[in-house]
């Protein structure tokens, strides 16, 4: 039988053959036909020709493991040489061949990947400055201000303190007010009122973030009393450690079972650049967020590994660690750190809790008694061994068989209860099917 050949039915419809396979190239690179196309003379009655060029291929095509013969791998290097085309498959033909794909692509990732943040939407440093400096123009501001109208007359003059009118308000007794005067009080009462426009007072555990027009201009993150650029939008974010306990979650394990999982997470605004402008509510996008990797993490292992030993739910820590590392990949994008996400507690959910419960008691009641009878088992053949030690003669196989069976019938009976062994006799006769 030749195993080489396929011997499975092809559909009528089909082309009985491969398409005619390419001439090979022999040892120095050319194609018989281009030997041909050297050869011909003047037997041909057209004008003379010229050998086609063959292209060479790219470096190390020597290693190509592709035969230029076989017509499925051929269409590649027949697009690289100047040669006639490798003859069309039949029309109609099912199995066209496919556009190869480049070598080195790498292949579609399987796993789903987080979203990706803008790295160009980053906290950083506002500009400020003290608040110190804003009160002081402040004060100096009202002060040129009081200057002013007193120097002009529109002040009453106070005989206990020093006299600072001008000296044609003096001579005439009445007010005078300039040009000049009014431009200086403008000025000073302008200088007041972007000076308060600008104060901020920043409490501890809180920041600003500044945008104009929409742009992001910066973080203030110094606490106390700071001025900035009163022409900037501000917005308060709280950047304290802060804990969610979320509300009860019905999700189910990896064997389908409902369970009520309640967690504890604790996190924190890391990046208010992106807390505010990356996403629109970040707080509720954590809560999404706990929603989606508790369904995808709790529905990888079983709740309770009670007949297959093995990692179950369970086990608080592994749970824990995974709930932590899979919601800080995704809150990361959007500013936020998470430090722990705890389970405060995992139940089956009300409709399964009963029987589930029934079966952890038939599980458990089932590994009680395995244990016990495989401890009766040792200890009644540690016994016949004692025996058969101390008395320095060794049993035939039928009276260490009862011996051994009146001892488990001892160790595992219940206490206050006779139970009966049949004789061997009895026993000898019921294996051999006659009636004891």
């Amino acid at each position: 039988m030749d195993v080489t050949r396929d011997s499975s039915q092809r559909p009528d419809h089909l082309p009985k053959a491969l398409p005619p396979a390419l001439p090979e190239r022999s040892a120095s690179g050319s194609s018989p036909l281009a030997k041909v196309l050297r050869t011909s003379g003047p037997a041909d009655s057209g004008p003379p020709t010229t050998p086609l060029a063959v292209l060479p291929g790219p470096a190390g095509s020597s290693a190509d493991p592709r035969d230029p013969r076989d017509p499925l791998e051929a269409a590649e290097p027949a697009a690289r040489t100047v040669q006639a085309a490798p003859p069309p498959l039949p029309v109609g033909d099912p199995f066209p061949v496919a556009e190869a794909v480049p070598a080195g692509t790498p292949a579609a990732a399987t796993s789903r990947r987080p979203p990706r943040a803008d790295q160009a939407l980053r906290e950083r440093n506002a500009a400020g400055l003290p608040g110190w400096v804003a009160l002081l123009a402040l004060l100096l501001g009202a002060a040129a201000v009081l200057l002013v109208l007193v120097r002009d007359g529109v002040v009453p003059h106070w005989d206990a303190l020093p006299d600072l009118r001008a000296d044609a308000v003096r001579a005439s007794g009445r007010a005078e007010v300039t040009t000049r005067s009014v431009a200086a009080v403008t000025a000073a009462g302008l200088l007041v009122v972007l000076a308060l426009a600008g104060l901020l007072a920043n409490a501890g555990g809180e920041t600003r973030v500044l945008t104009r027009w929409g742009r992001y201009r910066g973080t203030v993150r110094r606490t106390g009393l700071v001025w900035v650029n009163p022409l900037l939008r501000r917005r308060r974010v709280d950047v304290r450690l802060r804990h969610w306990r979320s509300e009860p979650a019905k999700v189910v394990d990896r064997t389908g079972t409902p369970i009520v999982v309640r967690l504890l997470i604790v996190w924190r605004v890391k990046d208010t650049a992106r807390a505010v402008l990356a996403i629109e509510d970040h707080e509720s996008y954590l809560r999404e967020q706990v929603q989606a990797v508790l369904t995808r993490t709790a529905s990888i292992l079983p709740c309770d590994s009670n007949a297959a030993p093995g990692p179950a739910l369970r086990d608080g820590q592994w749970f824990a660690d995974e709930l932590t590392r899979a919601l800080a990949a995704e809150v990361a994008p959007a500013g936020l750190e998470v430090y722990s996400a705890q389970p405060l507690a995992l139940d089956y959910a009300p409709e399964v809790a009963e029987s589930m419960r029934r079966r952890r008691l038939a599980d458990l009641d089932a590994g009680l008694r395995t244990v016990l009878v495989d401890d009766a088992v040792e200890a009644a053949a540690l016994a016949v061994r004692r025996l058969e030690r101390a008395t320095a003669h060794e049993l035939d196989e039928a009276a260490r068989s009862a011996l051994m069976e009146h001892l488990l019938v001892a160790f595992v009976a219940p206490a206050g209860v006779a139970a009966s062994v049949p004789p061997p006799a009895a026993r000898a006769g019921r294996k051999e099917g006659r009636p004891a």
